[in-house]
């Protein structure tokens, strides 16, 4: 089969990386290999112009993106990140990653994601606003509540999905809560949802910890990126006796082989937008950040973190993969060489997908949760999805990250195949 058109051949480019991640579970799959080039296509790949008129009176053009990889299991599902990075090829791994992660823990989604190439902290909050309500007009023709559902990613939050529900709702001439999720919730949101993804990497990692024989109590935790994932999860691993030893963000990175007070760092988080200015620790290049001294190693950032020559070095005996798609193949088998184990990203943050499929249902009832039961049913269902996928792993002889590919695929396939091709 051809390769697509419009994308490249660069190695570590996270569209590659998931090509190779399919590649090594196709071995897997039995009769629904046939199917596999599925998952190499994305169903559909919308490129829009986002045209706004900036506070000067200036017009100024940015590129959008919303991307529908497999739509075989339901809806699309997936984030929308503003970002100066973004482009087609990350968009297109990160909507596929969801349609695995969307399978792993056996949702009725496929998967999808969007985004505008744009740093968002250059703009107003009126230009913001305008941005994110001509993307949604622009995107609206393949999004809804039962087509696609976006949600928040980098750079976007609750605010964001308030204009974007507001705008698909005057559009079609009805308020529908159920376009997005993690919204405000006296707009239909659900409890949870904000620290949903963060709690998924904890239990995740309690679990895998467990079964490494790993004691969290005085378990020492590095967190890359200290946004809404990585400082969830430094929170509730500290709050479970762990100690929070290394921190790196945008803003540098600093360690502390004491230990960092949860309290003052959550203090500097908020009030300097950053790790750099916490006391209690020393700054360290950031490179050495990879050479830190740790039990558990979370990297909570961008994709392409965890290079070959950044796996020869880490020290951690387990890493929990908050970001999405941040360790590159070639790290990947270093690390399986060197007995670390690796919870993949699919199944370790998919908290707060998981919390979105509350959020979706919750908005069609109109009948809302208490933040118990919500945590009740994420905990079931992440440590129910991880138990099917080590079970996999234990059979085959295989990666986490391998496995869950195995049990998601299979998913994804068989309902590709029970629902033929049309026509």
């Amino acid at each position: 089969m051809s390769k697509l058109s419009y994308v490249g051949d660069h190695p570590d480019s996270p569209w590659q990386t998931y090509l190779s991640q399919v590649d090594r579970v196709v071995p897997y799959l039995g009769r629904l290999g046939r199917w596999a080039e599925t998952l190499k296509r994305p169903k559909r790949a919308l490129i829009v112009d986002v045209p706004i008129q900036m506070d000067d009176g200036s017009v100024a053009h940015f590129e959008g993106y919303r991307v529908q990889h497999n739509l075989s299991r339901g809806p699309g599902k997936g984030g929308v990140r503003f970002h100066p990075d973004v482009t087609l090829e990350e968009v297109m791994a990160l909507s596929a990653w969801m349609t695995v992660k969307c399978a792993a823990v056996n949702l009725p989604y496929g998967g999808a994601k969007g985004g505008i190439r744009v740093d968002p902290k250059g703009l107003s909050r009126g230009e913001l606003e305008r941005m994110t309500r001509r993307y949604t007009s622009e995107i609206g023709i393949i999004i809804g509540p039962q087509r696609d559902i976006p949600a928040p990613d980098v750079n976007t939050n609750g605010q964001i999905m308030a204009w974007m529900m507001d705008t698909y709702s005057m559009n079609v001439g009805a308020t529908a809560t159920g376009v997005v999720t993690g919204k405000p919730l006296h707009l239909g949101g659900s409890l949870g949802r904000v620290k949903a993804t963060g709690r998924g990497v904890f239990v995740t990692g309690r679990e895998a910890a467990r079964r490494l024989g790993l004691n969290l109590e005085g378990a020492r935790v590095a967190v890359q990126g200290m946004g809404n994932v990585g400082s969830v999860a430094a929170e509730l691993f500290v709050g479970a006796g762990a100690t929070l030893v290394a921190v790196q963000d945008h803003t540098g990175s600093r360690v502390a082989p004491a230990g960092f007070d949860m309290a003052t760092m959550m203090d500097t988080l908020r009030r300097e937008g950053g790790v750099a200015g916490c006391p209690g620790g020393e700054a360290i290049d950031d490179e050495a950040f990879w050479d830190v001294d740790c039990d558990i190693l979370i990297p909570a950032a961008l994709e392409g973190q965890i290079t070959a020559d950044r796996a020869r070095r880490i020290k951690a005996r387990l890493v929990l993969e908050g970001a999405n798609g941040p360790t590159l193949p070639e790290a990947d088998d270093l690390l399986r060489e060197r007995n670390v184990l690796v919870v993949p990203d699919v199944i370790c943050n998919a908290g707060g997908v998981t919390v979105s499929y509350f959020e979706w249902v919750q908005d069609f009832s109109s009948f809302f949760w208490s933040e118990d039961e919500i945590n009740l049913r994420l905990d079931k269902i992440m440590v129910d999805a991880l138990k099917k996928i080590w079970d996999t792993a234990d059979q085959h002889g295989i990666t986490l990250r391998t496995a869950t590919f195995a049990v998601a695929c299979e998913r994804i396939l068989i309902a590709r195949e029970e629902r033929g091709l049309y026509p």
